[in-house]
């Protein structure tokens, strides 16, 4: 054998390879993210990696019915022996790939052994029934009633299915009509105003106004009115149609009055009318007058 010189044995490994601009255009297949631009030699495909089911069967029933059907064998007369033979090699080979699917399918097969034993044992017949009941029996019935629900699913989804058969069109038609609007109703309309007074009323703002007022003004006048008057009434020197700001003016001039001795507030007795007099001096009034104005 010739030596491999060691110049050719990096070189080697090199002839596998493309240059990083052609990877993708003629990798084969990637492995753990790298590119592979031939088979490799000693590739090892796993038993299961690929099964191919060419019958599916949604349960031990399902595999049951087509058992029959295929054989055309007569559903009220089964021939248990043969039926539970195929049966129980089609549970073997689904349980040697994948138990948990086998799992429902051997409680069946456990019904099948049981009836397949039953049928070989001499018949007997219950208390009150004249001959023995066919241990087939509930198996046919529940056989009959899973073939019927099969078959009206079968029919339900052989109906046109929105969407998957056919699809809904939808057109958009402009009419050239001209719009009308709906009538309003009279009392439609008062309620919408009664509506809009009920908001205005929440939202309104309470507004108070400035009036200037003069004490001394106010003192001025009292004694005026009561000047060349022995005793007024007290409520007589109150205008109260001009206001509770009028009043309390007033009211406050007279404080001021008899504060300075310019005014006296009487009462003969308790609970008694209360009246108001000028002081006791013939130049008061006119004094006081005169000072209160100059104020």
């Amino acid at each position: 054998m010739d030596a491999v010189s060691p110049l050719a044995a990096d070189i080697a490994p090199l002839a596998d390879t493309a240059p990083p601009a052609l990877t993708d255009q003629v990798a084969l297949a990637r492995l753990y993210g790298q590119p592979l631009f031939k088979i490799p030699h000693d590739l090892y495909i796993p038993p299961d990696a690929l099964e191919v089911f060419l019958e599916a069967f949604e349960g031990p029933l399902d595999l049951l019915l087509y058992l029959i059907r295929k054989q055309n064998f007569n559903i009220l007369d089964i021939p248990l022996v043969q039926v539970t033979d195929q049966y129980l090699g089609y549970v073997e080979e689904i349980r040697s790939r994948n138990l948990e699917l086998a799992a429902e399918y051997l409680l069946m097969a456990a019904m099948l052994i049981e009836i397949k034993s039953r049928m070989l044992l001499p018949p007997k017949a219950k208390e009150g029934e004249d001959e023995a009941a066919d241990p087939r029996a509930e198996l046919v019935r529940r056989l009959l009633e899973y073939e019927k629900m099969k078959l009206a699913a079968q029919q339900i989804n052989a109906l046109p299915h929105h969407g998957r058969d056919f699809v809904q069109a939808q057109v958009l038609i402009e009419q050239s009509l001209p719009q009308r609007f709906p009538d309003v109703d009279v009392a439609e309309l008062q309620a919408a105003w009664r509506d809009i007074v009920r908001r205005a009323k929440l939202v309104q703002h309470h507004h108070i106004s400035r009036e200037a007022l003069s004490v001394r003004e106010y003192m001025s006048r009292v004694l005026k009115q009561l000047q060349g008057q022995r005793f007024v009434p007290f409520e007589a020197v109150f205008a109260p149609e001009q206001g509770s700001a009028v009043l309390v003016v007033t009211f406050i001039a007279l404080l001021e009055l008899a504060k300075e001795s310019l005014l006296e507030i009487t009462q003969a007795e308790a609970f008694a009318p209360i009246y108001l007099r000028l002081t006791y001096s013939s130049a008061l009034p006119v004094q006081a007058l005169k000072t209160v104005e100059a104020n």
